[in-house]
């Protein structure tokens, strides 16, 4: 194990489990193109310098090339990655990745906060005969680790189902139509974040599958980044589909909470101050 936490970035390239449209797999490189492409620094707003800083580092993407081992695959890299004092930073993908993540993730932290920023719930059962499509990562998470605590913001597409299935596993949902900054809860442990991009209105990310007026603005999503209180142990940024991009708004707009993500888990390090 090493003697100090780091927080690394890793892209998982994979979107077979998309219930729609396929691209999101393109998405880790686009976005490492924006993060060093020269239109946007190396600072975030709450003062890190990503640039050489021995807290950030890049492991690259994670193959999957067999489908059907994406639980396998995907929970045994960050048992790894975690057993090293790693804290990952992932890029996907489809939504599907989250829940061997977050599998791995509650060995280390039986009682981790989740933090879910999407349109969607995510809390299919099964969607067209896939238990592992992107419509279902937080029901698995919720099966296989009922004593995680699920928050979920930002959602505006529920259904009876997803209803049934929030009380069956006591998510919290604050819809979008409710939301106001005084409702961001306050967590009392580590915390995993899960953003799905399509959380943000499409007037801001356009470059998604399934575009849902109504949510989010940048600024809405980087201030719940700020607010979190807790220490922020993992996160997610999902299902960016650079094929739906325009201009590379979204493409910026991820590189962007790439880094404003990474600042605050930098931070949230036991050993930041050496």
């Amino acid at each position: 194990m090493s003697d100090h936490s780091v927080v690394s970035l890793l892209g998982i390239p994979f979107d077979d489990n998309s219930s729609f449209e396929p691209g999101p797999k393109g998405a880790p490189d686009i976005i490492r193109q924006a993060l060093t492409g020269g239109s946007l620094n190396s600072g975030t707003e709450n003062g890190q310098d990503l640039k050489s800083n021995i807290l950030w580092q890049d492991s690259g993407n994670l193959a999957i090339r067999k489908p059907s081992d994406l639980v396998n695959i995907i929970e045994d890299k960050y048992d790894a990655l975690l057993a090293e004092n790693k804290r990952v930073l992932t890029l996907g993908g489809d939504h599907s990745i989250s829940y061997p993540i977050i599998k791995s993730y509650a060995k280390l932290f039986p009682k981790l906060n989740i933090l879910h920023i999407d349109a969607h719930s995510d809390l299919y059962d099964s969607f067209k005969g896939n238990r592992l499509a992107n419509a279902c990562p937080f029901a698995r998470v919720m099966e296989n680790n009922p004593e995680c605590r699920l928050v979920q913001v930002g959602i505006r597409t529920l259904n009876s189902h997803q209803v049934q299935q929030a009380n069956k596993f006591n998510v919290e949902i604050i819809e979008m139509k409710d939301w106001h900054p005084d409702k961001m809860p306050d967590f009392d442990g580590p915390l995993y974040l899960s953003l799905d991009i399509d959380g943000i209105d499409p007037a801001f990310a356009p470059g998604v599958s399934h575009r849902e007026p109504g949510g989010f603005t940048t600024r809405e999503v980087i201030n719940i980044i700020h607010q979190i209180k807790a220490p922020l142990v993992g996160a997610d940024l999902v299902e960016f589909n650079p094929k739906k991009d325009i201009d590379n708004m979204t493409a910026q707009l991820a590189a962007k909470l790439v880094k404003e993500i990474a600042g605050k888990m930098i931070v949230s390090l036991p050993d930041y101050s050496f």
